[in-house]
């Protein structure tokens, strides 16, 4: 059998309603690139009959299509992991299963990572997402930049490509929480970007709520970067010599004006930002303690229930 020179991956949750488009139009697309493929799906413990559906396409076209059914929800990121760990291809592509990334734009992808990128993301050319969903992207992008200095202009969208080299890299780190696009950037050469179409999403609602997304991004910045821990540490520094400063000053005062009643709630609003800011503290040290915790316990990423696929 021929090895594919593309694998495109496609993490699959509760998609039943919008699958069966997602196969008209994927299939089409990727035989018109005239090169070997596969297409290797996982469903990501899905709670509709979507496991049903990939296993119709696969006794549909088994020679390009691989199905990984997880026995649990792993979460978007470790679903693409374990596509990783399958693919056989040299271009490795993730897309999206909800047809925001048009599978027709998967060409792109791969005609710029022929020109010898060995990884290519993405840009949305006019993103079809709410006002908030954009504005909240955005102001994520700027600020994970500023912290971990990788630079992903669209980091949301998931059409993407890498090399094989990069995906062996990925594969060889044992991470249990990571955002890919991140992870792939860092150990990327030649990295490189393109704009493509978006499209509203065929059917179905967004699977990523907002504390999905808070959580992503607490992911993305305390697992490629200390810079929340150093910030906090010069805060803490700048509030230790302000409360020193205001420490002389209050006794420097008394001793000129005397005993004083007035101030009093100056001094709780004072003390509750002091609160706030350790407690805030706090939880930034849990989150760095718990990327530990949950790496120490050597727990597997995910579980496959069942794989589909043909002789290889």
């Amino acid at each position: 059998m021929i090895p594919p020179e593309i694998s495109v991956i496609i993490p699959v949750y509760n998609e039943e309603d919008g699958l069966p488009t997602l196969f008209a139009r994927l299939y089409p697309a990727l035989d018109q690139l005239d090169t070997p493929y596969e297409v290797v799906f996982i469903n990501d413990g899905s709670s509709d009959r979507s496991a049903a559906l990939l296993r119709e396409q696969y006794e549909r076209r088994p020679d390009v299509t691989r199905a990984i059914l997880l026995a649990a929800n792993a979460g978007q990121h470790m679903a693409i992991m374990a596509g990783f760990e399958h693919a056989r291809g040299q271009i490795i592509v993730t897309l999206d299963a909800d047809l925001q990334n048009p599978p027709e734009e998967i060409g792109k992808v791969i005609d710029k990572m022929r020109e010898g990128h060995d990884y290519v993301g993405s840009i949305r050319r006019i993103r079809h997402d709410n006002l908030f969903r954009s504005s909240a992207s955005k102001a994520m992008n700027y600020l994970r930049e500023k912290i971990t200095r990788i630079r992903i202009t669209d980091q949301g969208n998931m059409l993407r490509a890498y090399s094989r080299t990069v995906v062996n890299a990925i594969n060889s780190c044992k991470e249990v929480s990571t955002f890919i696009p991140a992870l792939a950037y860092t150990f990327a050469r030649n990295p490189a970007e393109i704009v493509v179409e978006h499209e509203e999403r065929a059917a179905g609602a967004s699977k990523y709520s907002l504390y999905s997304l808070i959580r992503l991004n607490f992911d993305l910045m305390t697992g490629f970067s200390l810079v929340p821990l150093q910030w906090f540490s010069m805060l803490g520094i700048v509030v230790s010599l302000g409360s020193a400063a205001l420490f002389v000053l209050l006794i420097v005062r008394r001793l000129v004006v005397g005993p004083e009643a007035e101030g009093l709630f100056t001094l709780f609003a004072l003390m509750f930002f002091l609160i706030g800011l350790a407690l805030f503290g706090i939880g930034l040290l849990g989150e760095y303690v718990g990327r530990v915790y949950q790496q120490v316990r050597h727990r597997p990423r995910y579980l496959i229930e069942a794989i589909l696929e043909g002789d290889q």
